[in-house]
């Protein structure tokens, strides 16, 4: 199954593609990036987001989408645009029906480290292990952020069929 994992920005979205293997189960790096608006005007940074995740995700074709939520240590006017970004990202997946999934940056870090309250470079450092990226592939933290959600993904939705 291919998971779409997005860190939400409106100056810099980072997004991960990953494929989750049952058999044995695995992940495989597919393709990862960051989709950086070029205008000032919010209204045309979200339109970029917008229509640059549409874009991507007729290309790769996720089955489902897996995006971080906004944190609660930001001001108001931070988390004001993050979540407009946000509402780009999430209508951009529900517009070609694909499922989407949120998870907070403290599940996100547990699921990539192990430890809830790790820093962005033990995050890149990990993913890089995770999907035996070769050293210096990963160069944005953004696209960093964008594969831990991904892989939180993965982790949780093997959790679920366990408990199933």
């Amino acid at each position: 199954m291919r998971v779409c994992g997005i860190d939400p920005g409106t100056r810099a979205t980072g997004y991960g593609i990953i494929d989750m293997r049952s058999s044995p189960a695995s992940l495989a790096h597919v393709a990862h990036g960051v989709i950086r608006p070029c205008s000032d005007e919010m209204a045309l940074r979200l339109k970029e987001i917008f229509q640059g995740l549409t874009e991507l995700f007729g290309q790769f074709r996720p089955a489902e989408v897996a995006v971080e939520t906004s944190f609660h240590a930001i001001n108001s006017q931070t988390a004001l645009k993050l979540g407009q970004a946000r509402g780009a990202i999430l209508l951009a997946a529900s517009l070609m029906d694909i499922p989407v999934f949120e998870y907070t940056p403290t599940e996100v870090k547990k699921a990539t480290c192990g430890y809830g309250h790790a820093g962005k470079e033990q995050v890149h450092a990990m993913v890089s292990t995770i999907l035996h990226l070769p050293k210096g592939e990963l160069k944005s933290m953004d696209a960093s952020d964008a594969l831990a959600v991904g892989i939180c993904h993965t982790s949780s939705r093997r959790m679920r069929r366990l408990a199933e």
